[in-house]
């Protein structure tokens, strides 16, 4: 019996997804079966895979999960959640405008205010233990050496593992070389998203993302919150920045320590279909 799968490509500032409602629907699928659907020349094509299933807390509207393009399960991803309020919307799934989402990285709220989707990503850490960041001793930076050389790295948790490199240019960044040393690096022990950030003032900060279990992306949303996390830490930005990512720019509010973060940017439907599993 042939099933009818019914998907939507969505991206968020060229970050982009293959999503899929599995409250309405039901389908099985493996990591091989998404790796075959992330392939840009034979399958559909994305940097995650989406999933929107009921929520096994009460108290949540949706249970949100993220697979990379390579079938591992991810804990958390900005720009998704972004995409996922405006899915939510677009198929009247809930009428609400504010939604509580569990993921595996915990729970976050997202709010749709007009052309934009605001995302509360919750309280971000720089603890080794949160992170999954082995270090004798705790500190805010750490120097990382790998095969292509030492770096200065800041690991940030937003939900999910993120390691942040302090650059003079981006443009000149080996995002590939470095971003693929340091993304499985030991001591990152479930991996890491690697960002490179370079800071233009104070409330500006451009930033290109190697992400773990993808490569580099045009966006990474949770990599936006966590370069703004150090850098506040490092005092090198004030409470409200502008990020500049290859597809776009969003806004990133932190209070600072014992504060939530807030992200701030568009969405995009690009088209709906149908598989046959």
């Amino acid at each position: 019996m042939t099933l009818s799968l019914q998907f939507a490509k969505m991206h968020g500032l060229g970050n982009d997804f293959m999503v899929l409602d599995l409250v309405t629907q039901e389908a099985e699928f493996d990591a091989e079966t998404i790796r075959s659907w992330s392939d840009r020349k034979t399958g559909i094509g994305f940097d995650q895979l989406l999933v929107i299933e009921p929520p096994t807390d009460p108290e949540a509207d949706f249970w949100y999960r993220i697979y990379n393009a390579d079938g591992s399960e991810a804990q958390q991803c900005g720009n998704g959640a972004r995409c996922i309020a405006t899915f939510i919307k677009h198929t009247n799934l809930s009428p609400k405008t504010e939604l509580d989402l569990q993921t595996a990285g915990g729970p976050i709220t997202t709010r749709l205010m007009n052309d934009n989707v605001q995302v509360d990503m919750g309280i971000p850490s720089t603890q080794p233990g949160a992170i999954g960041f082995s270090a004798d001793v705790e500190s805010l930076c750490y120097r990382l050496e790998s095969a292509t050389g030492c770096f200065e790295v800041t690991p940030v948790s937003v939900g999910n593992p993120h390691g942040v490199l302090f650059v003079d240019d981006i443009t000149l960044a080996d995002v590939a070389t470095i971003g693929g040393a340091l993304t499985n690096h030991p001591r990152f022990l479930e991996g890491a998203n690697i960002g490179f950030c370079q800071v233009v003032d104070s409330g500006f900060i451009r930033l290109r993302v190697f992400e773990r279990g993808v490569g580099e992306t045009r966006a990474c949303g949770t990599g936006a919150c966590a370069a703004v996390v150090a850098c506040q830490l490092h005092n090198k930005v004030k409470q409200t920045v502008k990020v500049s990512l290859p597809g776009g720019k969003v806004r990133v509010d932190w209070q600072g320590p014992g504060s939530a973060v807030k992200m701030t940017g568009p969405s995009a439907l690009v088209y709906e279909g149908s598989l046959n599993l």
